[in-house]
């Protein structure tokens, strides 16, 4: 597929998946990119902002499977990936297959299950496949986790490890509509006199392995390579950070770099994909220091600060 029809066909699913998500635009765009870029999307928000309808919605606009998980303190890893269970008619075990079996997985509320549970989503989130009874099983192709996540609510809910958050190619939060959007929901739900919103099928899985092959071909300048290093670097000086990004960061920059490249119909990489990426793709995988932690500084305006500090190189 040529980057030409990459960008036109990712605005055909942007369009689709706005007919049910109302001026989200920029927010959209990010889980494109990360879908493109063939990663995972953690998304941190409040109840009711439409997490749960964006991935139902992009699910359908790719015409890929779609599964969710309501994640709580008594689910068991075999709830996700599924077990061995006997059939009478055969009299033999056969496998059931878990909602993991999928191309897009809603794992909704992902800090309520217990890290057993949590952990189960490792192997499949990096490996691309399952492990049950000692028998490896690989997954469908694409395979993306959208996990959800309260900022409220935290009594009974289990933190995610930092090694699972940095398995998230980026993080990302849905934001309050405006009153204009939010009176342009009320009169879409009127027109459309039900609750379900029709997405339009614009793609399929075959075309989405497509889309994801086209970004290799993306150019990426060597000076970018290393503004891109440069920039991880400094999340591990930094003088509030305590841990900084490991190298999933840069190679996070360098995905999500090319996938809006290829969106906006560039074959080649311009700094401000890079500096767009940042914030999504770094902010997550940072540990701050006590004291500016407690001072409530957030990690986006380290990165931010970052940005503004390390010299953009001249390409092209």
């Amino acid at each position: 597929m040529k980057v030409e029809e990459v960008s036109q066909l990712g605005k055909s699913l942007i369009s689709s998946v706005s007919v049910a998500i109302v001026g989200k635009k920029d927010v959209l765009e990010k889980v494109l990119l990360a879908i493109l870029s063939d990663g995972h999307i953690l998304i941190e928000d409040y109840p009711g902002l439409g997490k749960t309808l964006m991935a139902k919605s992009f699910a359908a606009a790719l015409g890929c499977k779609f599964s969710r998980v309501q994640f709580t303190p008594d689910l068991l890893p075999a709830d996700i990936t599924g077990t061995y269970v006997f059939d009478r008619k055969s009299g033999e075990f056969v496998l059931r297959r878990g909602p993991i079996f999928t191309h897009i997985l809603l794992a909704d509320e992902i800090n309520r299950a217990p890290p057993k549970t949590q952990a189960a989503l490792l192997e499949a989130m990096q490996e691309r496949q399952t492990t049950l009874e000692g028998e490896t099983y690989p997954l469908d192709t694409p395979f993306v986790v959208l996990a959800t996540q309260n900022p409220i609510e935290f009594e009974g809910t289990y933190p995610l490890p930092e090694a699972q958050i940095d398995r998230f190619l980026i993080k990302i939060g849905m934001g309050y509509p405006s009153k204009e959007d939010e009176v342009e929901i009320l009169a879409r739900r009127r027109s459309r006199k039900k609750e379900e919103v029709n997405v339009d099928v614009v793609a399929g899985p075959k075309e989405v392995k497509e889309m994801q092959r086209a970004l290799e071909d993306i150019h990426l300048d060597p000076d970018l390579e290393r503004y891109i290093v440069e920039l991880v670097d400094r999340t591990r000086m930094h003088s509030q950070v305590e841990v900084g990004s490991s190298p999933r960061g840069s190679l996070a920059l360098m995905k999500l770099a090319r996938a809006r490249a290829a969106l906006e119909g560039r074959d080649y990489v311009l700094p401000d994909d890079i500096k767009a990426a940042a914030i999504p793709g770094l902010a997550h995988r940072l540990i701050l220091k006590p004291d500016p932690w407690i001072r409530g500084v957030k990690t986006e305006s380290v990165v931010e600060t970052i940005l503004e500090n390390v010299p953009v190189p001249k390409v092209g």
